[in-house]
């Protein structure tokens, strides 16, 4: 294991645990040379004003591009926070950076934010012997990261694009994202980076399909609602699958049980948030009609992170540091089995900074409880794209 306590070489990193925006923004900057970066990415914790936040940010960085979200967790130098402001400053001596805010999203116009997709593209002129990927901040409440990243992938299908939805500390009240200078909802932020930097992407969960299929039998996909499972009330029926009272479900038991969809030999978490009054299931990404879903089984959650991050056999060595995109239902499971310190551990020593997500984007898939990430290497190394 490298040592837990270096510093990245290649990004700049700022926190603090202040309850005020501003002073956080203050303390948050101190060590970070607002004259040598090209953009910061802001990780702001709920119980935060966002758009004070946003505003303490554009006064203090003097002019330096600010972007970032309201996040349900922060993951720091420290590893799992849930109080704290991190900012990441990413140089100008390794990066290029252009944006555009992306809204609205709800309704969603495909036509409207491909064309917006598209051109936005095309003025961002690539720089010889540099690598691009995009990064994807979507409000975590809009219900539409779905359609949204499916058509960045259409129309920005040579570039691969990573992201997290953002967050309000599991209150599901209102989440934003940073752009220009202020707080926007039922919108998305997208960056196109180009970086000297070599960069991996790794996605992965936690979990393996049982065998017992069920059926989603009624649904409302807009507003990613089931109301029936095997022809079933979707609550009872889950609750049966489970093993448990329809009184007992929570968020732990959502977290621990979360419903598999298999595509091409591959399976992707579909998370339960809630149940409504009238024993349907709410869901955090898509879902719709005649979908044969199965449960998942959990496997040992610190093994799957620990080789997940471990990407020595696919690069000539460890990143410098990770970018991650981390669902808050991993974290809530994670705390609920009381392993948030060894977690936290893990994340220090692969260097991983990022934020507890409302859902992951990656390869023009929307998911949930899964790790997404941007691993980034020494420029001498070869760019892989996972």
């Amino acid at each position: 294991m490298r040592d837990e306590i270096s510093a990245p070489k290649f990004v700049g990193v700022g926190r603090s645990a202040s309850s005020d925006p501003n002073l956080a923004v203050a303390e948050a900057l101190a060590g970070i040379d607002l004259h040598a970066t090209c953009f910061v990415l802001a990780f702001i914790p709920a119980h935060f004003c966002a758009h004070r936040a946003a505003a303490a940010l554009q006064g203090a960085a003097r002019g330096t591009p600010v972007f970032g979200c309201t996040t349900a967790g922060q993951i720091s130098g420290r590893g799992y926070e849930t109080h704290a402001l991190v900012l990441l400053a990413f140089s100008k001596e390794n990066f290029r950076c252009a944006s555009v805010l992306l809204e609205p999203l709800r309704p969603f116009n495909a036509t409207e934010i491909a064309a917006q997709a598209r051109q936005f593209s095309k003025r961002f002129r690539p720089t010889a012997g540099w690598n691009r990927l995009g990064l994807i901040l979507s409000d975590g409440l809009c219900k539409q990261e779905d359609f949204l990243v499916s058509t960045l992938e259409a129309i920005l299908h040579d570039l691969p694009i990573f992201g997290g939805s953002a967050g309000d500390g599991l209150r599901f009240d209102a989440t934003f994202v940073l752009h220009n200078g202020q707080a926007h909802s039922n919108a998305a932020v997208l960056l196109l980076l180009e970086t000297r930097l070599s960069f991996q992407g790794l996605g992965f969960d936690h979990f393996l399909s049982k065998d017992d299929p069920m059926v989603i039998t009624k649904a409302d996909q807009d507003e990613r609602l089931v109301y029936e499972i095997n022809g079933t009330p979707a609550a009872i029926e889950y609750a049966r699958l489970v093993g448990c009272s329809v009184e007992a479900l929570s968020p732990q038991v959502f977290a621990e049980n979360p419903l598999l969809l298999e595509h091409n030999q591959r399976h992707y978490v579909r998370a339960i948030s809630d149940t409504t009054d009238d024993q349907a299931l709410a869901f955090l990404a898509a879902i719709e009609e005649g979908l044969v879903m199965t449960l998942g089984r959990g496997r040992e959650i610190l093994a799957t992170l620990a080789a997940g991050l471990d990407l020595s056999a696919k690069s000539a060595g460890p990143p410098d540091f990770i970018l991650g995109f981390d669902c808050v239902l991993r974290k809530l499971e994670i705390e609920q089995k009381r392993l948030d310190t060894a977690v936290s551990r893990i994340l220090r020593q692969n260097r991983v900074f990022g934020f507890s997500t409302y859902g992951e984007q990656q390869s023009g898939v929307h998911m949930n409880q899964t790790f997404v990430g941007v691993a980034f290497f020494e420029p001498a190394q070869t760019t892989y794209f996972g």
